[in-house]
């Protein structure tokens, strides 16, 4: 049963693998097998993930890519098609947040959101989608969030975002599935990143975070490496257009009080 989560011989491209998840999945598809290209908008962090998983003994290539840029991303996924022969899986992590709440917020900070968070979703899945239904096959994941179903105040503009994706990633599977390409988004709940670095520096805001999952903690990067290589290695071969949730039981827990006696 290993052998179907192996990656020997494909080629997995990462987007926003210079740090956080995206370097977690880089360094976790290496070690499966895979060819590793660490795409990021950063080239230092693209080049510092590609060295590190190559000093592991692991073989991967950096790019720097902007992916609200189309022509820039169907430049970079045709690139690493033409160096290593092929595209066999594609994941997708980059996203940002301006926490305010709706009636504050700005038409910038709005389009500064969608053009990432959406935009660039759908470029990477449009200019993945073009290469792998050529060669007719390929896995592509993006991430989305347990945002796509719960909200706070502050968060109403990137969980558009984040359910957005999950319908881009439904509809592009329906449209690839024809060539053999699986699309799928993966939800993870909060995790120590840079981009959650401003609510672990609040003590009382970390904590509450950490309750309202089902295991009391948040994740670490590295705990979305399994889903992740799950979802584009041959272990998914029949899943596709759907999202799975990697977010400790935040979503399956309804309020934070637990009645007496229980």
């Amino acid at each position: 049963m290993a052998d179907l989560f192996r990656l020997d011989g494909k080629t997995v491209a990462v987007i926003g693998a210079g740090s956080g998840i995206g370097a977690a999945v880089a360094a976790g598809a290496a070690r499966q097998g895979a060819r590793v290209v660490c795409l990021d908008i950063a080239a230092d962090s693209a080049i510092a993930t590609a060295d590190a998983i190559t000093k592991a003994g692991g073989r991967a290539d950096p790019v720097t890519v902007d992916i609200a840029d189309p022509a820039a991303t169907d430049a970079a996924m045709a690139h690493v098609r033409e160096q290593t022969g092929s595209l066999d899986g594609v994941v997708c992590t980059p996203s940002i947040n301006v926490r305010k709440q709706l009636l504050n917020y700005s038409e910038d900070e709005f389009d500064r959101v969608v053009r990432l968070n959406l935009k660039g979703s759908f470029n990477v899945v449009r200019a993945a989608g073009r290469v792998m239904v050529a060669q007719k096959s390929g896995s592509i994941v993006v991430f989305s969030s347990i945002r796509s179903l719960v909200v706070e105040p502050g968060q109403a503009i990137y969980a558009m975002t984040k359910a957005g994706i999950v319908q881009l990633v439904r509809g592009a599977a329906c449209e690839f599935g024809a060539a053999g390409v699986r699309v799928n988004a993966l939800g993870p709940g909060v995790v120590e990143t840079p981009l959650t670095a401003p609510i672990k520096a609040n003590a009382e805001w970390y904590e509450a975070y950490a309750k309202k999952s089902i295991l009391k903690r948040w994740a670490k990067a590295e705990e979305m490496v399994g889903p992740t290589i799950f979802l584009i290695s041959e272990a998914a071969s029949f899943v596709t257009g759907t999202i799975l949730y990697a977010d400790g039981g935040w979503l399956a827990a309804d309020g934070r009080f637990t009645p007496p006696g229980m």
